[in-house]
């Protein structure tokens, strides 16, 4: 398989995450108050740990190592948060109360044009962001299907196909990193650490509020968890 295939593959596996998520929340039997209460929270927190995984370890290190002026990180980064910022207000997240599908989109995206330029450059990092991407898709997936079916009046089968199309947007964004970033390390760079300063921003903002619940100690250790994960995909990779 040739590297473009490959890169294509990942991203469409890892997209494939989401409507898998919508698929576990639509079983009858996960619809329980200690669902609504608990395990979504828990849920909700392991995609923010997985997230704040991929940033941290992956999305960070690799943006700063493809920018030939190391300086420029940080202004790129605080510009993806600020743009994430004044984005979610042009989207009506707030009005709508669907930050977890509308932020699924907006790390998903970026992040498979990511793996598309990190597989052209031969980074050894490409297949950890492809798992981190597909583990961050599954509980995010999951969240997001039921923000869906309670704002409108879809059925559920609509709410999974309209998932299923979400996840073919992952081989397109790989594709296009692929083909434009291959020759151009400083963009795939700015992408990486903007999606980061984004990714971030949207963690705090709609992610981690949303997890926390009073006396309940299962969505912190998500969020333990979750982080966990991506720092063993990171360490087998030097086994």
């Amino acid at each position: 398989m040739t590297e473009l295939g490959l890169a294509m593959q990942l991203a469409l596996v890892a997209g494939l995450a989401i409507p898998l998520g919508g698929w576990l929340a639509s079983i009858e039997n996960f619809r329980t108050g200690w669902l609504e209460r608990e395990f979504r929270h828990f849920v909700i927190a392991l995609g923010g740990g997985v997230l704040l995984g991929a940033v941290a370890l992956v999305l960070i290190p690799e943006g700063v190592g493809q920018l030939q002026q190391a300086y420029w990180a940080l202004p790129v980064f605080v510009a993806g948060g600020v743009s994430f910022f004044f984005l979610e207000r042009l989207l009506g997240v707030r009005k709508r109360e669907a930050p977890q599908l509308t932020g699924m989109l907006l790390d998903f995206i970026p992040e498979a044009i990511a793996l598309g330029g990190l597989l052209a450059t031969g980074s050894k990092q490409a297949l950890l962001l492809a798992l981190l991407i597909g583990a961050q898709n599954l509980p995010e997936g999951f969240n997001g299907y039921r923000e869906l079916v309670g704002l409108s009046n879809r059925k559920p089968s609509q709410v999974l196909g309209f998932m299923l199309v979400l996840a073919l947007l992952g081989p397109i964004a790989a594709l296009t990193g692929y083909l434009w970033l291959a020759d151009f390390p400083g963009a795939l760079g700015f992408i990486m650490l903007f999606a980061s300063g984004g990714i971030l921003y949207l963690v705090f903002q709609d992610i981690a509020p949303q997890a926390h619940l009073q006396k309940h100690w299962a969505p912190p250790l998500g969020a333990v968890l979750g982080f966990a994960i991506a720092m063993s995909g990171q360490m087998l990779q030097h086994l």
